[in-house]
């Protein structure tokens, strides 16, 4: 997925402040989640969330306002109830890094105890993307 960086996303110095990659991150996953068929808006109907008790960032050089980033998001570690998703960001012309991360979701209920998902919505997380016709 792509993200371009606008002036919104910068500090005072034009670079991109620092927690804004968190929010990238999420981005990705909802889009890594999309392409195999999970809708986090259809599970939080059903009664099942996601909740990040973990995140890290390396950060590697700055990303600036008016760059594209290149995000990429792949499912690292899963359980039946937990997920580690690793992030790595680069600027789209140069393909350097801008930074690298990971988190660590927990699924859970509506009073936020931890849930297992369904065999169904397990395989397709870890699974392929789909592929558009």
């Amino acid at each position: 997925m792509e993200i371009r960086i606008y002036y919104e996303d910068t500090d005072c110095g034009g670079v991109v402040y620092y927690a804004n990659y968190l929010k990238y991150f999420e981005r990705a996953r909802t889009q890594y989640l999309e392409e195999r068929g999970v809708s986090v808006a259809g599970l939080r109907e059903q009664g099942t969330q996601f909740v990040v008790v973990h995140a890290e960032a390396d950060y590697r050089s700055p990303g600036r306002y008016g760059d594209t980033l290149v995000i990429n998001t792949t499912l690292v570690d899963s359980g039946q109830a937990s997920f580690t998703f690793a992030h790595v960001l680069r600027e789209r012309e140069s393909g350097r890094i801008v930074v690298e991360g990971a988190a660590k979701l927990v699924t859970v209920d509506d009073q936020l105890k931890v849930k297992r998902l369904d065999k169904l919505t397990l395989a397709a997380l870890q699974g392929p993307p789909h592929t558009r016709s």
